[in-house]
């Protein structure tokens, strides 16, 4: 397991943002953003692979670089880092990370300002967000793909309805949700087969092509579950519109009843 090697401080092999504060002819003394008041250095054989003729060819005053924790120095108030240790992917992922982060603390604020929290109840929440998410910009993904997950993990307060607000103005999810359910009834011999040929017409929106998928699953009759999943809210909200208009047609027609309600 990957240690801590200053209090407070990044772990042993922990990829972090640092910026460059003063390149000397031996290496350059960088201060790791994520982490207040820790120090690092990266050795000059630590910048680039092979030899390195000229230091600040590479690295200069003010630089944000992605950098490897390789060990605590001997002075035990500052880590030696690693640049040539860090692939460019990872360092561009990295910095992507970095990025998303600084937002949601960003947008955090300003939720802060408009429902009046203190800097403690800020600091609070924040803490138990990115607990319950690993990040706070994860929080805000997952606000904005499935606005029901918050109170699904157990936040409470009026804070909610405007976190969710602002997560769906600012952040676009990889993968937008959608989860409801189909209230089915139909009162004849055949009622199952009815039933299950309107789940598959809900399932037939699905498109490939505009990367929607809709699933229906069994909850206990008469509710039945559907999930839906798109790349954006508006093949979602149209998905959602067309795969419970196709599934209440088939139940109507056989002279049932149905309802669709968003969770």
């Amino acid at each position: 397991m990957a240690k801590n090697l200053l209090e407070g401080g990044p772990s042993e092999g922990e990829l972090v943002v640092a910026v460059v504060r003063e390149v000397k002819q031996n290496g350059a003394y960088v201060d790791i953003d994520e982490y207040d008041g820790i120090e690092g250095f990266i050795f000059i054989g630590e910048i680039a692979s092979g030899w390195v003729k000229n230091i600040r060819s590479f690295v200069r005053p003010g630089q944000r670089l992605i950098c490897k924790v390789l060990r605590a120095r001997k002075d035990k108030k500052s880590l030696e880092l690693s640049l040539k240790s860090v692939s460019e992917e990872r360092k561009r992922d990295r910095l992507a990370e970095w990025k998303n982060e600084a937002r949601a603390t960003q947008l955090l604020k300003v939720l802060a300002e408009q429902v009046g929290w203190s800097d403690e109840e800020l600091a609070e929440t924040q803490m138990e967000l990115v607990e319950s998410y690993a990040t706070l910009y994860g929080a805000f993904e997952e606000a904005a793909k499935a606005p029901e997950s918050l109170t699904e993990v157990g936040f409470e307060g009026d804070w909610i309805a405007t976190f969710i607000e602002i997560a769906v103005k600012n952040i676009i999810p990889d993968t937008v949700v959608i989860r409801g359910r189909f209230i089915l009834n139909v009162d004849q011999a055949e009622g199952i087969e009815v039933i299950r040929a309107a789940l598959l017409a809900a399932e037939e929106v699905s498109n490939e092509e505009s990367e929607l998928m809709v699933t229906c699953h069994y909850d206990g009759a008469p509710s039945y579950r559907i999930d839906l999943k798109a790349p954006d809210f508006k093949t979602a909200e149209d998905g959602w519109g067309n795969a419970t208009t196709a599934c209440i047609e088939v139940i109507q027609t056989a002279g049932g009843t149905a309802e669709a309600e968003r969770d």
